[in-house]
């Protein structure tokens, strides 16, 4: 008796679809325990410098998870997205008590490392399985929904570990929920979650995408899609470092208190996080093109606005609007990288994706530390609007709409349709 061949959809695929997003929230989570209270564990513990406890927290991290990212789509060649999936949870398991019992810097480097692998094997894999249940129809707002799920749990994990650090007066006692966080990611995938390959040979069966002769070149700069969609995504998290690292410095020198400073700077990482539910969702009845270009100078304007005004309103307006700029672009890079790829090179061009994405986080965090030393931190935030803006009109020049990945051209060359 044949086996019924896979059917790809959101309906269709419920139950595994939103075991993953519980997944993906468990990925978040793992991280929002640490972006919380990394510095006041640096501080408080080791005496150290609370902005070099960011920037090594944030390369140490960034670069682990970018290499994971990469490591994932090659891997996925030899191994299934399931095997992926949970290696990137036994990754995470000594994290937490690594930081419980950190007994110098160096442990807290080893468990940023650790989680970076976790974040870049595991987040990339509920995404890959995720756009491989869904199909094409619905592949928009999955997207949506699987950035919302992790996003939503790195705040709430936050909120969480500054709460208990706070309510027990020991700062290593907020890791501890990474145990069992980490406990039911690796639980969750072995006794839950269910392979997607045969949804992908499904899919290749009827795509009319071609092959990518080199996944690495053309993801990265030569497919007239992917090349933008690529220098997009590293140019997005280059300005998520440098506003991390920035923005209270130039609300500082504004004259904004503390409270006023942290209320201003989580408003652009909320509208970003809830946006994506409604954003991903437009990528599947509009442009995914057009709303790539306006998120990308939405961002650039609202960024730039930050260099001219020291008004309230129009900061949070401006904070607001990066946020939603976000928003529009990052659920619609992954549909777009999906669009363009046959479905047994997903993965891989996924992992190139997200690594040159998640470079561009390490990239903004030095860039943010080294040129605020020369031209000051709020030319910093003026020139990274700039980039942000033009890497918008750059897409709308160069990118098609339909989703083309036959033939390649050299970068700068565009074929008619």
């Amino acid at each position: 008796m044949t086996k019924p061949k896979a059917r790809p959809g959101l309906r269709e695929n419920a139950g595994q679809f939103w075991l993953l997003m519980l997944i993906t929230g468990f990925v978040g989570s793992m991280v929002g325990l640490e972006r919380a209270v990394i510095p006041t564990l640096a501080e408080s513990v080791f005496g150290m410098n609370k902005h070099t406890a960011v920037l090594s927290f944030i390369v140490a991290f960034g670069l682990a998870k970018s290499v994971a990212n990469l490591l994932m789509g090659q891997l996925s060649v030899r191994y299934t997205r399931r095997q992926l999936l949970l290696a990137g949870w036994l990754f995470a398991l000594p994290v937490p008590w690594l930081l419980f019992y950190a007994g110098n810097w160096w442990w807290v480097i080893a468990a940023n490392l650790l989680l970076g692998i976790n974040q870049g094997l595991a987040w990339t894999s509920s995404i890959v399985m995720t756009i491989d249940l869904v199909g094409e129809k619905n592949r928009g707002l999955a997207m949506g929904i699987n950035e919302f799920a992790g996003y939503l749990a790195v705040g709430l994990a936050s909120f969480l570990a500054g709460y208990i650090a706070s309510a027990t007066g020991n700062v290593t006692y907020a890791f501890l929920p990474g145990i069992g966080f980490s406990l039911a990611g690796v639980a969750l995938t072995l006794f839950g979650v269910r392979d997607t390959q045969a949804h992908v040979q499904a899919e290749a069966e009827i795509s009319l995408v071609s092959l990518l002769p080199s996944t690495w070149k053309d993801t990265t700069w030569r497919h007239i899609n992917l090349g933008p969609v690529t220098l997009n995504g590293f140019v997005t998290k280059v300005n998520d470092g440098v506003l991390w690292g920035l923005l209270p410095v130039v609300l500082a020198t504004k004259g904004y208190s503390l409270v006023q400073i942290g209320f201003l700077a989580g408003v652009y990482p909320a509208v970003w996080g809830i946006g994506q539910l409604f954003t991903g969702k437009l990528g599947d009845a509009y442009s995914r093109k057009q709303l790539l270009c306006m998120g990308m100078i939405l961002q650039g304007v609202a960024i730039a606005a930050l260099f001219f005004t020291n008004s309230y309103a129009i900061i949070l307006f401006a904070l607001a609007a990066v946020g939603a700029g976000t928003a529009m672009v990052y659920p619609t890079f992954l549909t777009l990288v999906a669009d363009n790829t046959h479905p047994s090179q997903r993965s891989q061009s996924l992992g190139i994706f997200r690594f040159w994405r998640d470079f561009g986080y390490v990239a903004g965090a030095v860039a943010a530390g080294f040129f605020s030393d020369m031209f000051g931190a709020a030319a910093v935030l003026l020139g990274a609007g700039l980039i942000t803006i033009s890497a918008g009109v750059f897409s709308g020049v160069r990118m098609q709409h339909a989703a083309t990945s036959g033939t390649l051209e050299p970068a700068g060359v565009s074929r008619g349709k």
